[in-house]
């Protein structure tokens, strides 16, 4: 595959105005891929060790915002990160991934394969030169660039102390919009969202609330979740369109669509005897043959 790569000075017409706006930004931006992913984002980012419920969280909420038009950014990491991509890509949506290392080197190996499909219709970027190794100090110098593509961040899983807290730092400095996704009291990889909250961060438990979010931040949606009432859209177009972001329960479905759930659950019983839908061990529901 031919990859597409460039150079942007902080001078560049190019260069991504929010990150122009950040106290420190990059001098120069090295890319690979489209440059023209380089648009408004929301971050989306987490612990490394996650939990299944960091990676569900993170899979249900950027493959939520991707499907509605929304660029997911994150750091290309194991766990919360790379869950953030992989639901941007199954969407049909962009994300962009900044690197501690050159944005043409593959790190951590694991990620390599996505690495290798961002840099085609999608963006991977670094401030470090082109074939530079992995460097401790550079993988916190990073976090500052996914707050500064961002106009919101979206904590969904991060301990104490985090590297996480880093990102959303940056992002309070720059009058960035934090969100955090509330977990269990007793977890300790919960405690560091919950506190993002307890410290004035928007809570984030449901689409809905997301999607709020995400307009007072200034981000614009598309697509028919942009409004859960679409007029004329028929109710299990919207279920179909969900569940295709990611696999849902009824009651969040019925809090992202802003419907009772009864209906949601009569709906979801006729789409499962039509075949257009699963129900998984979980409770969750997914569409049967994603698109």
């Amino acid at each position: 595959m031919n990859v597409s790569t460039w150079e942007l000075g902080v001078d560049d017409d190019r260069y991504p105005e929010l990150l122009r706006q950040m106290p420190d930004p990059p001098k120069t931006v090295y890319g690979c891929g489209d440059i023209n992913a380089l648009q408004p984002c929301l971050a989306v980012i987490g612990a490394r060790k996650a939990t299944p419920y960091g990676i569900t969280c993170a899979r249900r909420f950027a493959g939520w915002a991707s499907a509605n038009g929304i660029t997911i950014v994150s750091g290309g990491a194991i766990g919360c990160d790379m869950a953030a991509h992989e639901a941007a890509l199954e969407s049909g949506g962009t994300t962009i991934a900044v690197l501690g290392c050159g944005a043409d080197v593959d790190y951590p190996q694991r990620a390599s394969g996505l690495l290798r499909t961002l840099r085609g219709p999608h963006a991977v970027i670094s401030e470090l030169p082109w074939g530079s190794p992995p460097q401790r100090w550079a993988f916190a110098r990073r976090n500052r660039i996914i707050a500064g593509l961002s106009l919101a961040v979206l904590v969904v899983e991060a301990g104490l102390p985090s590297g996480t807290f880093g990102t959303a730092d940056h992002a309070l400095e720059a009058g960035r919009d934090v969100l955090a996704v509330p977990g269990s009291i007793f977890a300790p990889e919960c405690r560091g969202a919950n506190r993002l909250i307890r410290q004035g961060g928007t809570p984030i438990t449901c689409e809905s609330e997301l999607r709020d979010a995400l307009v007072s931040a200034g981000l614009s949606l598309q697509g028919s979740l942009a409004d859960p009432q679409a007029p004329g859209l028929p109710l299990a177009d919207r279920l179909l369109v969900a569940l295709r972001a990611s696999p849902m329960r009824p009651d969040d479905l019925a809090c992202g669509l802003q419907t009772d759930v009864v209906s949601i659950a009569r709906r979801l019983t006729r789409l499962e005897l039509d075949g257009e839908i699963v129900r998984l061990r979980d409770g969750r529901y997914s569409v049967s043959r994603p698109t």
